[in-house]
């Protein structure tokens, strides 16, 4: 019989009956009766931080998600975890994310407990969980905190962080002064929660939320708002009858129906490019693949339906008010898997026969009256980009979606900052920007850099827009017409690398390329020329060595290579380029 409550996991003293009798002692100190204690246990991620304004309402989750476990008989165990803030964390919140992944897996496998709840929003938290609770396979119940509500300002309806970018391009373009960006940076943020645009963090409350891994609305209430808490209840009474049941489990739940429902769904969202990643990340912690050119094809088939910034115009409170994911899974139709499981054990058919009809919301559009007739990512392949780009089609501007420039190149995102403002760097509107040495290994950590600013001298000219190109990352809150993910990157010895000023790229979104318009020869010729990137003291020791001898591309999802389920040690070894 399997083992479970206090009885699950027991530390080893060499004595089963010891080890159980000094488990009680203990944790009877901290006052709980036998009758607690012979419960079945439901254990809760605290991800609480001061430095994690996302996760602000993080503590009245817990006391709700801990209210169901009880008021269904279980008995609920909170532990803590790593918690990743965004703008907190250096190098990049991405370099800490498998970190996070670990730290939860282990705390899951070392802990007694039946069931798990993990409690996450901010970008890299929810991926980092999900990965923990596929490798760890223990049943699951995923309570995202929320958006944030949004802000305003002279009139103006504001979100972080789209409007965090485009206001501080007027800034920078000298259209704000000094006391109006003030004045916006007090109004942008106006309450705890992750951004209410259609950023990494909505994009994967979203996609989790149609694989079946939360309870339906979950994606969508706002993070202050009493429904999320009366949603962490119901997670708790799910998680508490999980623990009972011992299931189901994640590898019964994420089928190759499930995954490709998030690609759906991500597509339709006009998600965040970072998705795909920790998408990829998810899928490769389990026995199946995410396949780049069936995501792409579906990116030709599944239309943007919901307006969102940066996409389109609303917020998650709006998508929220309209009817949430269980809306657009009715609307998307036969597009999605209507017959695949949840932790509620409803189907998504069941999800979508409760979703709720709001009269007059423009925020979830109809299949015939799309934001957007293709979905929001496509993947983009070329002598440039061997294995692969992303490019965020639904935030790019048209006109550019075809473009051949002239090659701009920076170094790294430190040679970026220092010279993209300099009055004499040579650059005009129809160029393409170049940033190289920002992906996972380069940067290292893959910043959300691939935003290059405009340069000063064009913003203050008009230009709003240009073609950018690095191996880095991008928000999903930003816009523009930026390819992003180039794979291999430029510090493995990709084509990246060989880029120089002057080089003309040509950009076919249309054609899915990305092309660096020199010869094959002369490519070769700089390639043996190439000087293999130096490792640096920092990345000698501990979890930077870690990272720096592990990690993987882009397209394998960024995990450490001796995390993915199958094995790929061996083979990455030889291909990590």
């Amino acid at each position: 019989m399997m083992s479970s409550g206090l009885r699950k996991g027991l530390t080893s003293y060499g004595d089963a009956g010891f080890s159980l009798f000094l488990r009680k002692a203990f944790i009877k100190a901290m006052g709980y009766s036998d009758d607690a204690l012979e419960r079945p246990i439901v254990g809760i991620t605290n991800t609480y931080s001061d430095y994690n304004p996302c996760h602000g309402n993080v503590p009245q989750i817990i006391e709700a998600a801990k209210r169901g476990v009880m008021l269904s008989g279980a008995m609920p165990f909170v532990f803590p975890t790593i918690s990743i803030a965004e703008s907190f964390a250096h190098p990049t919140s991405m370099y800490l994310r498998n970190l996070m992944a670990m730290d939860t897996e282990e705390m899951i496998r070392a802990q007694p407990m039946d069931s798990v709840i993990v409690i996450g929003g901010c970008d890299k938290t929810l991926p980092a969980q999900v990965m923990a609770a596929i490798s760890a396979d223990l049943p699951t119940v995923v309570i995202p905190v929320g958006p944030m509500v949004v802000g305003h300002h002279k009139g103006e309806v504001l979100g972080a962080c789209t409007d965090c970018r485009r206001l501080w391009g007027k800034y920078r373009a000298g259209e704000m002064d000094d006391a109006e960006i003030e004045a916006v940076n007090g109004r942008l943020a106006p309450s705890v929660g992750t951004c209410m645009v259609m950023g990494t963090a909505s994009t994967m409350a979203c996609m989790i939320e149609a694989m079946g891994l939360s309870l339906p609305m979950s994606a969508t209430i706002p993070a202050p708002h009493a429904e999320r808490f009366r949603l962490a209840e119901a997670s708790g009474r799910v998680a508490a009858e999980m623990a009972k049941t011992k299931g189901p489990k994640p590898s019964e739940l994420l089928t190759p129906a499930s995954f490709r429902n998030a690609q759906v769904v991500l597509q339709a969202i006009g998600g965040s490019t970072n998705g795909l990643i920790h998408l990829t990340a998810m899928a490769h912690r389990s026995p199946h693949r995410l396949d780049l050119a069936a995501f792409d094809q579906l990116g030709r088939e599944v239309p943007v339906l919901v307006d969102l910034k940066p996409s389109g115009e609303h917020y998650m409170e709006h998508f929220h008010h309209a009817g949430g994911v269980p809306k657009l899974l009715a609307q998307l139709g036969d597009l999605v898997d209507l017959d695949a499981k949840t932790i509620a054990g409803q189907t998504l058919r069941d999800v979508v026969a409760n979703a709720e009809d709001v009269p007059g919301q423009d925020a979830i559009r109809p299949r015939d009256n799309p934001i957007k007739k293709e979905g929001g990512l496509a993947v983009l392949h070329g002598n440039l980009a061997p294995r692969g780009a992303v490019i965020k089609q639904s935030a790019a501007s048209p006109k550019l979606l075809q473009h051949t420039g002239r090659a701009v190149v920076f170094e790294s995102v430190e040679d970026m900052t220092l010279r993209v403002d300099d009055p004499d760097l040579d650059v005009n509107a129809d160029d393409v920007l170049v940033l190289r040495n920002a992906g996972p290994k380069g940067a290292p950590g893959m910043p959300e850099a691939g935003y290059l600013p405009i340069p000063k001298k064009l913003a203050r000219g008009g230009t709003k827009d240009m073609v950018r190109i690095s191996d880095a990352r991008m928000s999903g809150t930003a816009f523009g017409t930026i390819v992003l993910h180039i794979t291999p990157e430029s510090a493995v010895g990709g084509p990246l690398a060989l880029v120089q000023n002057g080089d003309m790229i040509q950009l076919d979104v249309g054609k899915r390329s990305i092309e660096l318009l020199v010869d094959a020869a002369e490519l070769e010729r700089r390639r043996a020329a190439l000087k293999p990137a130096a490792t640096p003291d920092e990345a000698r020791r501990g979890y930077a060595w870690l990272f720096n001898e592990t990690i993987m591309q882009a397209d394998e999802g960024c995990d450490f290579d001796f995390m993915q389920r199958t094995g790929k040690q061996t083979e990455q070894k030889t291909e990590k380029g």
